[in-house]
């Protein structure tokens, strides 16, 4: 019977005489590492990739009927859905634009071809082509010989006055809509605010809408009666 001859196990010493000793022969480590998988080749030209080949499109609906109607009450009626409806309206917003002045939700009218200036919540009659600028002093004229809207500072006093100041200031310049001259528009800007213009019908909607859902002392306003003419003023 053979003899089994004991296997010794090996010192920290042999091992490390061995692992520090030069090979002379490929050692054979398979057994304590594994060999990492090549990584994919990638294609050398690039791939024309379409949508389509991704996602697939749904098939065209064969009608437009959604059922019956439903009658849960946790229903939203999105065409009813008014969100400033609990949101008081100011009393200066304008309930009618008339061809020489206008009617205020407060009840208050202001004719007679004059303009109104709204801002902190109240409302001034306005008379800006009566500050000397476009056509000098005397004149009817809102118009610059450049065809721009241009009138002197005296017309805007009440912005100087009034704080704090509101951060936009709507500008009706009466039936048709034209640019403001750079002066003007610098002067308003050097008070904190800023201008936007509008023909006056679109400038009272717009007052209506933003002093409403942002308050009036944000918000002001100086519009001039639609049915105003240049040198005639507004006829009656």
């Amino acid at each position: 019977m053979p003899s089994i001859r004991p296997i010794s196990r090996p010192t920290i010493r042999e091992l490390s005489n061995f692992l520090l000793s030069p090979p002379t022969q490929p050692r054979c480590i398979s057994h304590l590492t594994r060999r990492a998988p090549h990584p994919p080749k990638l294609p050398s030209t690039p791939r024309n990739l379409s949508s389509t080949s991704f996602l697939t499109a749904s098939p065209k609906p064969q009608t437009r009927d959604r059922g019956p109607a439903s009658t849960e009450d946790t229903q939203t009626d999105f065409g009813a859905l008014n969100v400033l409806g609990n949101t008081p309206i100011p009393s200066t917003s304008i309930d009618a634009c008339l061809w020489d002045g206008f009617h205020l939700d407060s009840g208050v009218k202001i004719t007679g071809g004059t303009g109104v200036l709204l801002i902190a919540g109240e409302a001034f009659s306005w008379r800006p082509w009566e500050a000397v600028a476009a056509g000098g002093e005397g004149s009817l004229k809102l118009v610059n010989g450049k065809g721009q809207w241009d009138v002197g500072e005296e017309a805007w006093g009440v912005l100087e006055l009034v704080w704090p100041k509101p951060d936009l200031l709507i500008l009706g310049l009466g039936k048709d809509m034209r640019p403001i001259s750079p002066r003007v528009r610098q002067y308003i800007n050097s008070l904190g605010i800023r201008v936007d213009i509008q023909d006056t019908r679109n400038a009272a909607a717009q007052y209506n809408l933003l002093a409403t859902e942002r308050g009036i002392g944000n918000v002001a306003a100086a519009l001039v009666p639609i049915g105003w003419r240049e040198d005639v003023g507004v006829a009656s």
